[in-house]
């Protein structure tokens, strides 16, 4: 028996792309993050990757995917792509620059080209959960697919 899951534009783009991806709905809970969303599926949360938005002082997007049991180091993350700061993006303006709704953000198939960095140790992964571009709703990919079919930039500036 097969759960349909929701087409989203994340969904749309890995299709476009041939990625293999398992679906997997849970029940979203308001401000429960990605501890809940690992505990719902029984995954760890170092392999459920969050999909972080910030600006620059520019205010420019950038996207962090980031292991759900870190945190980023903005300081680090602007050291290490030559900015004067970073710092994360609003509910309004993640969803701006993404098209997603807030706890829902995929980094596949955004409303805009976005520069993506990824934590380093995410590609040391078997397989990932990412948002899949609604709330309550993961894919489960290869890591190394992230570099095939999005542009992204590995980055070291993840904390415990």
């Amino acid at each position: 028996m097969s759960v349909d899951f929701p087409v989203t534009p994340a969904i749309r783009f890995l299709r476009e792309h041939n990625i293999a991806f398992v679906p997997h709905l849970y029940d979203y809970v308001e401000k429960g993050g990605t501890g809940e969303s690992a505990r719902q599926l029984g995954v760890d949360e170092h392999a459920v990757i969050k999909t972080l938005v910030f600006e620059t002082n520019e205010k420019k997007p950038l996207i962090v995917l980031m292991h759900g049991d870190m945190q980023v180091s903005t300081k680090n993350l602007a050291r290490r792509i030559g900015i004067k700061s970073v710092n994360p993006a609003t509910p309004e303006r993640a969803t701006k620059f993404t098209g997603y709704q807030f706890g829902g953000t995929s980094p596949f198939g955004t409303m805009t080209q976005i520069p993506i960095y990824v934590e380093s140790t995410i590609f040391e992964l078997r397989k990932i959960y990412i948002n899949g571009g609604k709330r309550g709703f993961l894919v489960e990919i290869d890591p190394k697919t992230l570099t095939k079919v999005l542009n992204t930039e590995s980055v070291e500036v993840g904390i415990k």
